[in-house]
């Protein structure tokens, strides 16, 4: 266990600097963008030059660079992503209030993709090159193949239009009525989620199998212990490594997916949230969008290094 916490601490450490670049890099382009925080400001006014520069000036927009970004890091840590230009309201508070449902999505999305991966890949590696791994393995790559938006939109078109099954948009609080939250999210999360796992079962199914021909396992099976057994006690545990390596990448998949599923299924999430700012051209809230989801993938990551650590034993001793 302390071995654990000090690897911990080091890779907290670690991502300091990683985070300062990511908002060193967001408010770069930013800056380079044509969105203008004054004209954002008085959108529809008719402001005049005077009072753009007042306003410039009054929230610091005309200090050198490495003075804007330094105040921009010392307000991000005080919890201040600025105001929206068009609401009047603070940033933060939009991004709290669309944060929960973008991560409802993406841990549902994610759950579905891991489970699916689990079943198809160690079926795939148990009945290697017999009829269920072939059709596991064409399913598989034809949901590579399929982008995320396209099985949306079909699944829109057959499960909610034609069968109507699930409805087509909107969504509704698990705290008001959970079987209505499910159904809402059922579609989103499975458009989101079939990709990742296509990905996953492939990645799932050649751990398995290189797992399965190492001579514990023969041994083992050999001594009279049932295959399921030493499939789910020895095999699953040590195969299971580089798929949980790899579903650290894809969990950003995740993140960035969520932002085009929800605006298909008009849900109220970072990515409404997003692409409403877009195109009406408010800029902080932009920032602190693309920001919140940077974090977020920097945090989803850490945890995936942490249950790493926790799997392999021998990586702990090597890094202690």
């Amino acid at each position: 266990m302390v071995a654990i916490v000090r690897i911990l601490i080091r890779r907290i450490v670690l991502l300091v600097p990683l985070m300062l670049g990511i908002i060193l890099f967001v408010f770069v382009v930013m800056r380079f963008s044509d969105s203008d925080p004054a004209s954002a400001y008085f959108q529809g006014a008719n402001p005049t030059e005077q009072q753009l520069h007042d306003f410039r000036e009054r929230n610091g927009l005309l200090d050198p660079f490495p003075v804007r970004y330094l105040d921009f890091v010392g307000d991000l840590v005080r919890g201040d992503m600025g105001v929206s230009a068009l609401t009047r309201a603070p940033v933060v508070d939009q991004v709290t209030t669309a944060l929960p449902l973008t991560m409802q999505l993406t841990f549902l999305g994610l759950g579905i993709a891991v489970v699916l991966a689990l079943l198809g890949g160690v079926t795939a590696a148990i009945y290697r090159d017999r009829f269920p791994d072939q059709l596991i393995r064409v399913v598989s790559l034809t949901g590579v193949a399929a982008p995320g938006f396209w099985l949306a939109l079909l699944m829109i078109q057959y499960l909610a239009v034609d069968l109507g099954w699930f409805p087509t948009s909107g969504y509704i609080n698990p705290a008001d009525s959970f079987t209505g939250w499910l159904k809402t999210m059922t579609l989103p999360a499975l458009a989101l989620s079939l990709p990742v796992a296509a990905q996953l079962t492939r990645i799932v199914r050649t751990a398995v199998v290189e797992e399965l021909d190492r001579d514990y396992v023969r041994t083992a099976i050999g001594s009279g212990l049932p295959p399921v057994v030493v499939v789910g006690r020895n095999v699953l545990r040590n195969a299971l490594m580089n798929p949980l390596t790899v579903l650290g990448l894809r969990v950003g998949y995740l993140l960035g997916g969520a932002v085009v599923i929800e605006t298909i299924f008009n849900l109220p999430g970072m990515g409404k949230l997003m692409i409403d700012a877009v195109k009406n051209g408010d800029p902080a809230v932009v920032q602190g969008g693309v920001l919140t989801i940077a974090f977020g993938f920097v945090v989803v990551n850490l945890v995936i290094d942490i249950l790493y650590l926790l799997v392999n034993p021998r990586l702990r001793s090597a890094e202690a």
